[in-house]
């Protein structure tokens, strides 16, 4: 775990690892290592804009690709991808019916709610 995160991050904690030490019943165990506070900040999701969540999504799309192409072979991922917009095209339309698929299941959430079956 150690190693995959220390290879998507920019800058990785200088922390970042894992020990193996004896537990109080004689047993090895492994211990994963990190910093305590990692300074990350978290949006207000109750109160963001259209653009802003545009905008956090566009950065969350970047840092998971970035993520990919560092641990990848980027020669594969672009050889697999090829010279056409046809992956562009593909995640385009999986990313539009996953949108609206949630907006059903978000609305039929609702309306179980209002008839008392959740919260």
């Amino acid at each position: 775990m150690a190693e995959g995160q220390r290879a998507i991050q920019v800058s990785s904690d200088l922390l970042l690892g894992w020990t193996r030490l004896p537990g109080e019943d004689g047993r090895l165990h492994d211990y994963y290592v990190r910093q305590l506070w990692d300074g990350k900040g978290a949006p207000d999701l109750t109160k963001i804009d259209a653009h802003r969540l545009t905008h956090l999504a566009a950065l969350c799309s970047w840092t998971l690709a970035r993520a990919h192409a560092r641990t990848g072979n980027r020669f594969a991922i672009a050889s697999y991808l090829g010279d056409d917009n046809a992956m562009d095209e593909a995640s385009c339309t999986f990313a539009h019916t996953y949108a609206d698929q949630t907006e059903k299941d978000f609305n039929t959430f609702l309306a179980a709610r209002k008839q008392g079956r959740f919260c």
